[in-house]
């Protein structure tokens, strides 16, 4: 993608005066030169264009409140005065990786008098003889360079770090809020009661249908029952009866001898 097309991306519905922070990292440059960067991009604190093909910062518009500029991995080799006239207020410098040479490609650097931090990592400047101490001689203003101050110590996290985080965290706090939202939409107070309520029912016509079911065959025993005692009734009268008519036929074979 082009940078270009990148800045516009970029933008978002956004006019260039309301961008604070650009990142264009990994675009493709236009023969090596800035494009599409323009100085409506008057509150622009941060600007990232690593591994983006550049061979120089001549078209760099005019960014008076740019404080952090990375220009690492491209293939710059010179031209850096044009930074103190267009980024007079620059405080963070970051040229790791790029064909920095020798100590005079840097003296430009001299005339950004609020330049605090310095990278030159993966230059080859940082091969000459007593490197840091020449380029904190050179640039006086520095505190950092290459992430240690003179005596050697570790830099603290960077100021443009701490305003990605804060990015962030803005974004993990819409992220909240539109969970929250989908929570208020998807479970509107009362449903879980509801649900409940719906299986309590459930539950308790389960329970009647069983006592209907036990009611039933209660009432099919019984009918069981009668009928066999009503069979046995049944045979114990025709037992009589054939008794009796057993008894009759005696007495008239008795009457006839």
């Amino acid at each position: 993608m082009d940078m270009k097309k990148r800045i516009h991306l970029e933008l978002r519905n956004r006019t260039p005066s309301d961008v604070k922070e650009l990142v264009l990292d990994n675009c493709r440059s236009n023969e090596g030169k800035i494009e599409g960067l323009t100085d409506e991009f008057e509150e622009l604190e941060f600007l990232s264009t690593i591994n983006v093909g550049l061979t120089s910062v001549a078209n760099l518009p005019k960014l008076n409140k740019l404080k952090k500029l990375e220009l690492s991995d491209n293939r710059i080799s010179g031209g850096l005065e044009v930074l103190s006239e267009k980024c007079p207020n620059l405080t963070h410098l970051n040229l790791s990786g790029n064909k920095i040479k020798d100590l005079s490609t840097i003296e430009p650097l001299k005339k950004l008098d609020s330049l605090k931090s310095l990278d030159l990592f993966n230059c080859e400047v940082t091969n000459l003889n007593d490197y840091r101490d020449n380029v904190f001689k050179l640039l006086p203003q520095l505190t950092y360079l290459d992430g240690y101050d003179k005596d050697d110590k570790e830099a603290p996290d960077s100021d443009a770090e701490a305003y990605v985080e804060g990015l962030d965290d803005d974004d993990d706090e819409d992220d909240d809020e539109v969970d929250e939202d989908d929570y208020d939409e998807d479970a509107a107070p009362g449903d879980d009661d509801d649900e409940d309520g719906e299986e309590d029912d459930e539950d308790e016509d389960g329970e009647e249908g069983e006592e209907e079911e036990d009611d039933v065959s209660g009432e099919e025993e019984e009918e069981l029952n009668d009928g066999e005692v009503d069979d046995d009734d049944e045979e114990e009268e025709e037992e009589e009866r054939g008794q009796k008519r057993k008894r009759e036929l005696d007495e008239e074979g008795e009457e006839d001898d």
